[in-house]
């Protein structure tokens, strides 16, 4: 597969990445590299990053520990302290290995520390390959508020490699997915009918997908990087799903929900929406409905809760002037950005998803 050119970064795939890697290090005079990994990736990734890995300079190991609630700047600063009594200067290479959490939280310490040192982006999940592997991205979470603290800044390479899915567990396969599926809902139907039916999707299907998933979002970021208009459609179904998110992550009675797993349950509620105030129609909020329960599952979310949640959508990035702002589908491939969303229709989207 040809690279993608994508803002300021160059995405690679398998083989190739790797031999781009290595010219490109022994080209950019660093000082010394430095690997951000989690405790998953150190263990089951990081051999294989470092097996295709050539070079003579001194390579230190950062780990941090795993998962969306270590996506801190109590992190970051644990990071950045070890970077500092590691010797790194403005001339080192950080090489972030991981999932987004790891994507994230390293590319954002990364243009962070002495104001900015050079970054590669290995992401080792299906999800940070088809989402945080575009776009420039950085940051981290304000408490259990998703995404608040962060810059926009690329990596100069991407590597994605789908052997790194060999690892990966069912549920953050189908993190990943409920992404691209997003990709098809915005972008074309034909993209979308490709995953009609998921109980047949093979490994060795994915990669073609995954290319053109990338490239999905790459047409979008091109054209509006800092998320002015255009960029926004990427967050279809994100507006109630990162409330859910949020929600399960700060409730200790709950168990936390993967991004996949809680965005799913945003694009049904925002597809209903959409029925009910941009003329999307009802066929297809009910194939989305069915398609995303078979693949998903059933979330109980009681009706007490629906307050609370909707109380969590006023951190909502897109948010301006205290309007909670919505992206909804008027068709397939043809999404509405900036749509002021009643809290009944709301709670009626919760109905709709519970029923």
């Amino acid at each position: 597969m040809d690279p993608i050119k994508a803002n300021n970064s160059v995405i690679y795939f398998d083989d190739q990445g790797y031999i781009s890697l290595n010219d490109y290090i022994k080209k950019g005079h660093f000082s010394k590299i430095f690997i951000l990994v989690d405790e998953h990736t150190h263990t089951h990734c990081l051999p294989y990053f470092l097996s295709n890995l050539t070079t003579d300079l001194a390579i230190e190991i950062i780990e941090i520990e795993a998962g969306e609630v270590h996506k801190t700047i109590d992190t970051c600063t644990g990071v950045w302290n070890s970077l500092s009594d590691l010797d790194a200067d403005r001339k080192s290479l950080m090489i972030n290995v991981g999932g987004g959490v790891v994507t994230d939280l390293g590319g954002f310490v990364a243009c962070t520390f002495k104001r900015g040192i050079k970054y590669i982006n290995i992401p080792t999940t299906l999800l940070s390959m088809v989402d945080a592997s575009v776009g420039g991205k950085t940051g981290v979470d304000l408490g259990h508020l998703k995404n608040q603290i962060g810059v926009i800044s690329s990596p100069d390479i991407i590597i994605i490699d789908s052997k790194y899915l060999d690892t990966l567990p069912q549920n953050q396969m189908r993190s990943g997915l409920a992404e691209m599926l997003k990709h098809g809902l915005i972008s074309n139907r034909e993209y979308w009918d490709k995953f009609n039916d998921l109980s047949n999707l093979k490994l060795e299907d994915l990669d073609g997908l995954i290319y053109e998933s990338v490239l999905i979002k790459k047409h979008v970021v091109d054209q509006d990087p800092f998320e002015q208009n255009l960029r926004k459609t990427l967050n279809y179904g994100h507006t109630i799903g990162h409330a859910i998110e949020s929600y399960f992550l700060s409730n200790p009675e709950r168990t936390d929900l993967l991004h996949g797993e809680a965005i799913a349950i945003g694009m049904v509620m925002a597809s209903y929406i959409s029925t009910q105030l941009t003329g999307f129609p009802k066929d297809d909020t009910n194939h989305i409905k069915s398609l995303f329960k078979a693949f998903y599952g059933h979330v109980n979310i009681d009706e007490e809760e629906y307050a609370t949640i909707i109380d969590l959508l006023k951190y909502d990035k897109k948010n301006v002037h205290g309007n909670i702002n919505f992206v909804l589908l008027e068709a397939i491939g043809k999404p509405k950005i900036d749509c002021l969303v009643p809290d009944n229709i709301i709670i009626d989207a919760f109905k709709f998803y519970a029923a």
